[in-house]
């Protein structure tokens, strides 16, 4: 099984409807994805309508929290909090998964900035975002998710449908929140074009820093 878990719609700053993304994700080859739009679920539920028997939709989002970006996954309601461990706290109250996305990514004002102390807080670490332009940011979240032995995930971070699927992960296992927390899975990256790089670096830079 195939999953691409950090993808954005027309909701926040993506390109694509809920539902278009759905499709284009099937074309592609995935099993799965997770909609994970700023500071808000309604595109992962949008999407949830297209959702199949062979095709899961994970309810998610990105929070911008004081300290940088969380990810939130199997969430059921948005996320209130803009503090960093409070954020956390309220997707576990959900039974989500807090995933801290690109944290080492030095062109994105957006990434998290998070402490050890901090970070041990997640889950799991994007340790492979397709829109991370300089390898070594990848490497250094690698190097952090495995002294804190925490999971890994690798994600496209689309805003466009050419993106999604560019890396994800791949398990087997039937419980996923089971396999992220584990490492029950592989991750895949394909390698993106340098102009999706650096168009991603464009436009977080127009965005600038989120404040909560």
């Amino acid at each position: 099984m195939k999953y691409d878990l950090h993808i954005h719609s027309s909701l926040s700053d993506g390109a694509l409807q809920p539902e278009k993304v759905v499709e284009i994700a099937k074309a592609r080859g995935l099993d799965g994805i997770a909609i994970t739009d700023h500071n808000t679920i309604r595109g992962s539920l949008e999407a949830k309508r297209a959702e199949t028997p062979d095709f899961k939709v994970i309810i998610g989002s990105e929070i911008a929290t004081r300290r940088g970006d969380l990810v939130g996954l199997f969430l059921n309601d948005e996320i209130k909090s803009r503090n960093f461990a409070e954020a956390i706290s309220e997707i576990h109250e959900q039974g989500g998964i807090a995933v801290i996305p690109h944290p080492f990514d030095v062109l994105r004002p957006s990434s998290s900035r998070p402490s050890e102390k901090e970070a041990i807080l997640a889950d799991a670490i994007e340790v492979l975002n397709a829109r991370c332009l300089l390898r070594r940011d990848n490497d250094r979240a690698l190097n952090l998710a495995r002294k804190l032995n925490l999971g890994m995930t690798a994600v496209s971070d689309a805003h466009f449908g050419w993106e999604i699927g560019d890396a994800g992960i791949i398990t087997d296992a039937s419980d996923l929140r089971k396999a992220i927390k584990s490492g029950d899975l592989e991750l895949y990256s394909h390698r993106p074009s340098l102009f999706n790089q650096l168009y991603a670096i464009a436009m977080n830079s127009r965005r600038g820093p989120r404040r909560g």
